[in-house]
């Protein structure tokens, strides 16, 4: 009897829910980080695929700068509300008036270096003992350094010199206490494996990552969206273009596409013809320094 052979999609769906349920049985308490972005929503629809016919067995965290675009936190509330999955939320905004913590400055004051205190802040809250994340290897060189379980000590820290090694489809769990790990199920897609998975599955995004009408600043060849959340200059000029988003971070760090592409055929395209990561087209945040998002990670974010 030939034993039908599996897609690369299908290899890949195959190998996040083996993962899914690696942390589900290593984990006492794990959580799903969940920004509505196209990776977490993915994640979800792996969960769901995961543990069915139960529901997903740990909640949704979203971890929110106030910076957030209006259609992605409306799609978070409905995601959860429809899938009846708990949904936790905990706000940089209080960790900063809690912990009495600066606010950037700048044109472009982005919170994200502040995510990694309330992130740590809400682990210790409800004693998480992993996080699972939607980064992928692709996105980002950092990234690319992290194993599917990737450890942080007891200070939330990541020392990307002490990898585990994760040889013949086993991971290794064990955690002293206090520590956490930060378990990425799609860890081997591509930005392109995403689109044609959620093609193939019919799984519905936010409007913000098809093309649509949208006021923007031009600013070193990026489109920003103009938002109470930046500070527009005199020599700025407001103007409304066509475009789309590649990645949904803050409003202040993350840059639009100009863009036609209003159907998912018409994204998938963009991207196969596209030679630039979406991060590195799309995200101020990590072109502070070249080593921006291993710094990040170094001191516990995502």
């Amino acid at each position: 009897m030939d034993i039908p052979k599996l897609d690369y999609l299908e290899q890949l769906e195959a190998e996040s829910i083996y993962m899914m349920r690696e942390v589900a049985a290593q984990f006492e308490k794990p959580a799903l980080l969940f920004s509505g972005g196209k990776d977490s929503i993915t994640l979800v629809h792996l969960a769901e695929k995961a543990f069915a016919p139960m529901k997903i067995p740990f909640p949704l965290v979203h971890i929110d700068t106030g910076h957030n675009f209006p259609e992605a936190l409306h799609f978070r509330d409905q995601l959860a509300e429809n899938r009846g999955t708990e949904l936790i939320v905990r706000k940089v905004e209080d960790t900063i008036r809690t912990k009495n913590l600066a606010e950037p400055k700048g044109k472009f004051p982005s919170r994200n270096w502040l995510q990694t205190h309330t992130l740590l802040d809400t682990i210790e809250e409800f004693g998480f003992d992993a996080c699972i994340g939607g980064a992928r290897r692709d996105e980002e060189k950092a990234r690319a350094k992290e194993r599917f379980f990737s450890v942080r000590d007891e200070f939330g820290q990541w020392d990307p010199k002490l990898q585990r090694p994760e040889l013949w489809n086993i991971y290794n769990g064990r955690i002293s206490k206090g520590e956490n790990v930060r378990a990425f199920p799609i860890s081997n897609w591509t930005e392109l494996d995403v689109w044609n998975y959620i093609r193939k599955e019919n799984i519905q995004l936010p409007s913000i990552y098809f093309a649509h009408d949208r006021d923007v600043i031009e600013h070193e060849g990026q489109l920003i969206a103009a938002s109470d959340f930046i500070r527009v200059d005199e020599q700025d000029t407001v103007v409304t273009k066509k475009v789309r988003y590649r990645t949904v971070g803050d409003m202040t760090c993350t840059a639009a596409v100009e863009s036609a592409a209003g159907a998912l055929d018409e994204v998938i395209n963009e991207i196969t013809a596209s030679r630039i990561s979406e991060r590195g087209e799309t995200r101020i945040d990590d072109k502070v320094t070249e080593a921006a998002m291993e710094d990040r990670k170094k001191g516990g974010y995502f």
